[in-house]
């Protein structure tokens, strides 16, 4: 499959969160591809239906991708907590509720956490689970999997990043995901070789196999 072509039109970002848009919009900046979210599109969000984080990433991917007329990628993520059997896992958005109360999520995770007395670190362990989906209005699609182990801190720690990062500590950091800036969460650029944040996992897989070098076009 070939890659994508800046000069082909923008990459549609199949997501109206604006911490996830702001992410895609750093990493996809050296490539010299414009982006246009489904939000400033109108679009509307899919049901989210699916069964795994793959399913769901697909199903946003192909919904905006056929309602736009672009090539759209998605992202579909979330916070699975061993001691919770994996919860909240690919429902982690929906223990925001609908006003997107992160903060109450993270309470709730917490309580649960209490509940189930894991109360010390090697009870608390989790890992953050991002896939992304690239779609064609075609209906062709291709996923890119990527993922990080870490342990699960109260109080939340940091205002930076957004969603469940204030309470997610990296495995080897002794900073939360909101104590870091949005480049030493991503720990990657284009020619490195690691990656630190699920997303930033991903996105290297996803850029090894789509995208030219940066600023090559």
């Amino acid at each position: 499959m070939s890659r994508l072509d800046p000069a082909a039109g923008p990459l549609l970002v199949a997501s109206h969160n604006e911490g996830k848009v702001r992410e895609f919009r750093e990493l996809l900046a050296p490539f010299g591809l414009a982006v246009v979210s489904a939000a400033e599109k109108g679009l509307d969000e899919p049901e989210e239906t699916g069964t795994s984080f793959e399913e769901n990433a697909r199903l946003k991917s192909l919904a905006a991708a056929k309602a736009s007329g672009l090539v759209a990628l998605s992202d579909d993520s979330g916070l699975c907590v061993e001691a919770l059997g994996g919860d909240p896992g690919i429902y982690s958005a929906r223990w925001a509720g609908a006003s997107k109360d992160f903060a109450q999520a993270m309470r709730n995770v917490e309580e649960k956490l209490q509940a189930a007395g894991a109360t010390t670190p090697d009870r608390r362990s989790a890992s953050f689970v991002s896939v992304l989906s690239l779609a064609w209005p075609d209906g062709t699609t291709r996923e890119f999997r990527g993922e990080i182990l870490g342990t699960i801190v109260w109080p939340p720690r940091g205002t930076l990043g957004f969603g469940y990062d204030p309470f997610f500590q990296p495995e080897g950091m002794d900073k939360t995901f909101g104590e870091l800036s949005s480049d030493e969460k991503h720990g990657w650029k284009p020619g490195d070789a690691t990656a630190l944040s699920h997303r930033a996992r991903a996105f290297k897989l996803f850029a090894e196999a789509m995208l030219g070098e940066p600023g090559t076009g």
